[in-house]
């Protein structure tokens, strides 16, 4: 990211990190406070441990997929493939990732989009990267370090997202300058259930 702010030659940024995303651009912006303006974090799971959201989010995922029974199955032969064709490995993405999206009518076909073009999923590094949170998140220093965060940070979430929203209370009570908008009829993408607001809330933290 700083390779990045580099090559454009920004002073400083505005940083918007969404779910996972939204750790990276939380941890850039501890890392640099200097070049950052303000943070715009979506969707994330706060700064406490795991265990403040992972087991509600495996609960809420295989409810949500459990709606539609043939599709929980469907998901669940998949998964427990040892190994999975490319075509097998997008097909279990795209049904895991309808659980994302509010619209249970239209839930597949949304889900379908973000596979259009198709990237394979590594999974050495999603592993790495999830070992790096383990270490590091849920400990004091994370805390300390976001209550000396001195800038504006704008937090963007939806009460029907998976994961359990509580979890993001972690980060919202260490920030010293933070706002949270709460868009009622969003989950993990609220751009996508609801646009005007979330352009509202991202307008709010550039002016």
């Amino acid at each position: 990211m700083e390779a990045v702010r580099r090559h454009f030659g920004l002073e400083r940024m505005t940083l918007l990190g969404h779910s996972w995303g939204a750790q990276l651009a939380l941890s850039h912006a501890l890392a640099h406070p200097e070049r950052v303006s303000a943070l715009v974090y979506v969707s994330g799971t706060g700064i406490g441990p795991d265990s403040d959201w992972f087991d509600g989010f495996k609960a809420n995922l295989v409810a949500r997929l459990g709606e539609r029974p043939e599709r929980l199955a469907r998901w669940r032969e998949l998964t427990d493939r040892p190994v999975r064709s490319e075509a097998a490995e997008r097909e279990r993405a795209v049904l895991q990732w309808s659980a994302e999206f509010v619209d249970r009518e239209r839930d597949l076909e949304q889900a379908g989009r973000m596979a259009e073009r198709w990237f394979e999923i590594n999974t050495d590094c999603n592993k790495a990267f999830n070992a790096e949170r383990r270490r590091s998140w849920g400990t004091p220093e994370l805390y300390a370090a976001c209550q000396q965060l001195d800038l504006p940070v704008v937090v963007v979430d939806g009460p029907l997202d998976i994961r359990p929203r509580s979890a993001v209370d972690s980060l919202e009570r260490a920030l010293p300058r933070v706002r949270r908008v709460i868009l009622p009829e969003a989950g993990h993408l609220p751009w996508v259930e609801d646009p005007r607001g979330f352009r509202e809330a991202v307008t709010a933290a550039l002016r």
